[in-house]
C-alpha cells in the first residue's frame, strides 16, 4: 500500500544512523582519529548489539546514553575504556583505567614470535612474556600456539587486577613481579622471550595521544631519555633466560627502528639482530637469537 500525499514512510533505522553520523562529525571535530569507527562501536555498546546490526535498532529503542558515550570518547577517553573492552588478533580482553590498551600495531608482533616458535623443532615451546599488562601478548600465544608451555610477568598492581581478569581459566602461568629478575626458575631454558615494554623517551611527553598520556599508566609509556632504559635491562633478562638458540622480541617506537637491534650485540652473546616492520610498513619491532656455544 503507497501512503497517501503529506505521509512520511517511518524508517525504523532513522534515528541511531542519524545519530552516529553526528557523532562521526563531532569525534572528527575532536580529533579523534576514527570517528565514524568509533562512533558505530559506541553506538553497537550501548545498545547490545554488533556494529553490522545497528540497522536493526528500531526508532523506539534508541538509548539516550549514547550521547554520554560520544561525549566522553570526544574528551579523548579511550574508546576502550568507555566500553570495557579490547580486541587483539582472536581475544576480546577486559581493559580500563590502570592497564595499558593493547594495539593493533603489537599483533605484527605476535604474528612473527608465532611463526618463529612454529619454525622451531620443539613439542612444547617454552614462552615468557614479560611487562604482560592486559595479559594480550601471553593470551594469543597460548590461544594460537595450543601445546606451548607461556608464562607472563606483571609489576603493578593496578594491571594486574584486569590481567586476571583475562587470565581466569587460561593455562598462562601469571606472576607479580619486576620484568628485570623474573622467572629465575626458568633460566637457559626458554624458547622465546617477547615483550611490548614501555619506550617513548620522557622528552617526548607533550606529542603523545591524549588517549595514552591521560590515560594508560605512565610505567606501561615511559622509559628514560631515550624510551630504551628497560629494553637495555631486558637485554639482559631475555639472555639470561633463553636457551642457546632462542629467539627475543621485543616492541619499540618506529621512530627507534635501527637503534633496538644494536642494544642485541655479537659481544652481548647474540646473533641475526634485525627490525621488522608493522603493517604500515614502519619499523615496529626487534628481534635477535641467543648465540650458540
Amino acid at each position: 500500500m503507497q501512503p497517501s500525499f503529506g505521509e512520511r514512510p517511518q524508517n525504523p533505522r532513522s534515528v541511531l544512523l542519524t545519530e552516529v553520523a553526528q557523532a562521526t562529525q563531532r569525534l572528527a571535530d575532536a580529533g579523534v582519529p576514527s570517528p565514524r569507527t568509533d562512533a558505530e562501536e559506541l553506538a553497537a555498546f550501548v545498545h547490545g548489539v554488533k556494529r553490522g546490526q545497528l540497522h536493526t535498532v528500531r526508532d523506539a529503542d534508541f538509548d539516550a546514553r549514547y550521547w554520554e558515550a560520544v561525549a566522553r570518547r570526544e574528551a579523548r577517553e579511550p574508546l576502550q575504556h568507555i566500553t570495557g573492552r579490547a580486541y587483539f588478533r582472536y581475544l576480546e580482553l577486559q581493559v580500563g583505567p590502570g592497564v595499558f590498551v593493547p594495539r593493533p600495531e603489537t599483533e605484527s608482533v605476535v604474528g612473527w614470535a608465532i611463526d618463529a616458535v612454529r619454525a622451531m623443532d620443539v613439542v612444547e615451546p617454552l614462552i615468557v612474556d614479560l611487562c604482560t599488562g592486559s595479559g594480550a601478548i601471553a593470551l594469543a600465544l597460548a590461544q594460537e600456539v595450543p601445546r606451548s608451555r607461556v608464562h607472563a610477568v606483571e609489576l603493578s598492581e593496578d594491571a594486574l587486577k584486569w590481567t586476571r581478569k583475562n587470565m581466569a581459566g587460561s593455562r598462562v602461568d601469571l606472576r607479580q613481579g619486576d620484568a628485570l629478575d623474573a622467572f629465575r626458575d626458568l633460566d637457559g631454558q626458554v624458547d622465546l622471550v617477547i615483550s611490548n615494554p614501555p619506550y617513548i623517551p620522557l622528552t617526548e611527553w607533550e606529542y603523545v595521544a591524549p588517549e595514552a598520556r591521560d590515560h594508560d599508566p605512565e610505567m606501561a609509556l615511559f622509559s628514560g631519555e631515550d624510551g630504551l632504559d628497560l629494553i637495555r635491562g631486558l637485554e639482559r633478562t631475555a639472555h639470561r633466560l633463553l636457551r642457546p638458540g632462542g629467539v627475543v622480541v621485543v616492541e619499540h617506537a618506529d621512530t627507534q627502528g635501527g637503534q633496538v637491534p644494536w642494544i642485541f650485540t655479537e659481544e652481548r652473546g647474540w646473533a641475526d639482530a634485525a627490525d621488522h616492520p608493522d603493517l604500515n610498513n614502519r619499523p615496529r619491532f626487534a628481534t635477535a637469537r641467543k648465540a650458540l656455544p
